[in-house]
């Protein structure tokens, strides 16, 4: 696909969304792939005027033309969705246990190079990220993660009581599980993969209807919320779970929405199988994001950056050893276990850990 063949698609979803930001009726988008809700709505109403899931119009990084493509180099060609059904495990994942670095108005994914350009974010992994991240500049630095090989970037919309953020505290629990039934087929993701989950301008019902939702926001017994409960029992804190689509087409490491080059797994035909769709056939980890704040009490005043608790989203961008992020997925989800940090299921201890005690490959 050339560069010229590219750029309408964005070119039209930028002008919807810069017509959305300014209040010019209502806009509706086009769903990619990656969306489990169906098409969105977008309006000024509620959202943070710096953090749309804007088309890329800069150039930056690994985009050198500011079209939003940013090609795999080389591209996975010849793969066709796996449609078989391994002996059942019911674990196949391995955790990645990454604290709170810092926050910022940065987002190297939505604004590469426009830092200030969005709203307020809570970073996680990676100790150096900022709106001029890089694959390469990522790659091999400082991470807060367990596990020194992941220098990947984490982040969502920061959350605050009134004026006071909150941050969460200790290693947050961020899973790599397989989202196909077939957890042989999958692979490591490719170095410099990102994307978005969710989107800061999506809905109630949208939020709740994403392939992503889990349990919603949750604290003490009340479970499955869109938004803040209103009360949360003192001592508990406040629960969020969100999963991320977990097939790849190939192609590309970004796209113009953030979005398009990922999707979730779809049901097998006659089956309760989940396999990927044939049109992103690679099967990646899924990345599940296990966030806990700790707030209680009256909840009236709690909020995040980017408006009530169904704008909830979440980045991703890859940055692994390559060597030590095969050896987990290789062990932990195509192996069928339950893996800590370092890669060592307690049921299964036959099979021994892929980590040493500093969380290192042997």
């Amino acid at each position: 696909m050339t560069s010229r063949t590219r750029r309408l698609p964005a070119l039209l979803l930028g002008t919807a969304l810069v017509a959305g930001v300014l209040g010019i009726g209502t806009i509706a988008t086009a769903a990619g792939p990656g969306d489990g809700a169906g098409p969105r709505t977008t309006a000024a109403a509620g959202v943070h005027a710096g953090h749309t899931m804007a088309v890329s119009t800069r150039a930056s990084g690994a985009d050198a033309d500011g079209d939003g493509y940013i090609p795999a180099v080389p591209p996975v060609t010849g793969v066709t969705p796996s449609t078989a059904t391994p002996p059942p495990r019911y674990f196949h994942e391995f955790q990645a246990n990454c604290a709170v670095t810092h926050t910022a108005p940065d987002d190297p994914i939505v604004y590469p190079g426009q830092p200030g350009r969005s709203h307020d974010h809570t970073f996680m992994g990676n100790r150096s990220t900022n709106a001029h991240s890089t694959t390469d500049s990522l790659h091999g630095t400082a991470t807060t993660c367990k596990a020194p090989a992941d220098a990947s970037a984490y982040w969502m919309p920061s959350l605050y009581k009134g004026e006071r953020k909150i941050l969460p505290v200790g290693p947050q629990v961020i899973y790599y599980k397989a989202g196909v039934t077939d957890y042989t087929s999958v692979r490591p993701f490719p170095k410099g993969l990102r994307f978005v989950v969710g989107n800061p301008a999506q809905s109630a019902q949208q939020f709740r209807e994403h392939r992503g939702w889990v349990e919603g926001w949750e604290c003490g017994e009340s479970f499955r919320n869109v938004d803040f409960p209103s009360n949360c029992p003192s001592g508990s804190q406040l629960n969020l779970r969100m999963q991320a689509p977990s097939c790849w087409n190939g192609q590309y490491l970004d796209t113009p929405d953030h979005q398009s080059h990922m999707a979730y797994p779809v049901i097998k035909p006659g089956t309760n199988d989940n396999v990927c769709p044939t049109s992103h056939p690679v099967a990646l980890p899924m990345v599940e994001f296990k966030m806990a704040f700790p707030v209680d009490g009256d909840m009236s005043q709690v909020r995040l950056a980017s408006g009530r608790g169904y704008s909830f989203h979440y980045d991703f961008f890859n940055a692994w050893e390559e060597r030590t992020l095969k050896a987990m997925v290789d062990h932990c989800v195509v192996g069928g276990l339950q893996c800590d940090p370092r890669g060592y299921d307690q049921s299964h201890p036959e099979r021994g850990a892929v980590l040493n005690a500093e969380y290192r490959l042997p």
